[in-house]
């Protein structure tokens, strides 16, 4: 790696740190092309905030996230990849080598992959972002262990709320899931094993309308979408678990992308920009599960080093 002033010169730059990040990582390192793995804001992406993780193969007792996503950097690490503890804040695609702002200095990148993963949706209604961390939190294995012997709802139907609601109840005195439909989303496993659940209840058809509290959470308004009535309900602890947006924003106007901000790509990684390649939840609306975001990150570092050869070929 050249170093002109605060600019590294890399040969290829990944941009996140999750299953993605850390499998594309892995390969290139292995191909010796030296990569360097900016973190982001969270090491070890979504994967490393779940407390059990019980389907990713080889794990036949499942693998704390944390604990998964520190493999994967020691693995890549072994064989020669680089993490700096930063976040890339802007991005030239506009010509090779790329450019990239981040919070240690600027990076010039012959190629780069972007596994900058999802973040998860809010519900955009009154008292949430001022209740964030007085009762209000978007990640059971963050904040469950506040909410011991206290009542809380889930707000969501999918894997992710029912893994995390019955996560909580190791906690929790009691775990309700409010779900706007009437029918959840999420595997039959899942859907099973909550409603066998002593300590989880569900309320249906029903949303959250505001979030009420003074410093703290005291109560939500609900509404149920079938009648119109509303109710409060009290609660200590509202977890949302409704579905992530791609954490893309800085690409717009350089990558193609889909109406949600999901980065196109074809079968190869490849973006529509030459060199710059793309896997993970950052390009994936339909799977989001630790394996395709590990085996993207793959794919992307093998034609990474197929693109670089080929140019210094």
């Amino acid at each position: 790696m050249s170093s002109n002033g605060n600019t590294k010169h890399v040969k290829l730059l990944v941009l996140g740190s999750g299953p993605t990040g850390y499998s594309a990582a892995l390969y290139a390192a292995r191909a010796e092309l030296q990569p360097v793995v900016l973190t982001g804001m969270q090491l070890g992406g979504q994967a490393a905030l779940t407390y059990t993780i019980e389907n990713y193969p080889g794990f036949p007792d499942g693998v704390g996230g944390a604990q998964l996503g520190e493999l994967f950097q020691k693995q890549a690490e072994h064989f020669g990849a680089v993490t700096e503890f930063a976040s890339a804040n802007a991005v030239d695609l506009s010509q090779r080598p790329f450019r990239v702002e981040s919070d240690s200095g600027d990076y010039l990148a012959d190629s780069l992959i972007v596994g900058t993963g999802a973040s998860p949706n809010h519900l955009d209604i009154p008292g949430e972002m001022e209740l964030t961390g007085r009762g209000v939190s978007y990640c059971a294995t963050c904040d469950g262990w506040f909410f011991k012997d206290k009542k809380v709802v889930v707000v969501g139907g999918g894997d992710s709320a029912l893994e995390e609601g019955l996560f909580i109840t190791r906690y929790a005195s009691s775990v309700t899931v409010i779900h706007r439909r009437n029918e959840f989303r999420a595997s039959p496993i899942l859907q099973h094993r909550a409603k066998e659940h002593p300590k989880v209840n569900f309320i249906l058809d029903t949303v959250v309308t505001d979030v009420i509290g003074n410093n703290k959470l005291e109560a939500v308004k609900l509404k149920n979408v079938k009648t119109g009535e509303e109710t409060i309900y009290e609660t200590d602890g509202l977890f949302i678990f409704i579905g992530h947006t791609p954490n893309t924003e800085m690409f717009k106007g350089q990558l193609d992308m889909n109406d949600l901000g999901y980065i196109n790509i074809n079968e190869k990684m490849e973006t529509n920009v030459r060199g710059v390649f793309a896997a993970g939840e950052a390009a994936d609306p339909h799977f989001r599960q630790v394996v395709t975001s590990a085996g993207m990150g793959a794919a992307a570092a093998i034609q990474a080093t197929r693109f670089l050869e080929a140019e210094s070929g």
